[in-house]
């Protein structure tokens, strides 16, 4: 899928140092950006998931701590 990315001049500059630092192109550091940023907000749902179960599952114990 092609497609057009409309970047700043900071925004440019930054994609730019992160190419280098990586050893990659632009463009692969544009996918790697993506995916690390989906990667990270999926493993905060399944934390937040976890934290709710271990919230209602243990609110009791939580209280009784609390006291």
């Amino acid at each position: 899928m092609a497609m057009t990315l409309r970047l700043t001049d900071e925004q440019e500059a930054h994609l730019s140092a992160l190419s280098e630092s990586e050893g990659v192109s632009k463009q692969q550091a544009v996918v790697m950006a993506i995916d690390e940023a989906y990667s990270r907000r999926a493993h905060q749902a399944k934390v937040d998931e976890a934290f709710a179960f271990a919230l209602t599952r243990y609110a009791t114990v939580i209280d009784r701590l609390g006291q």
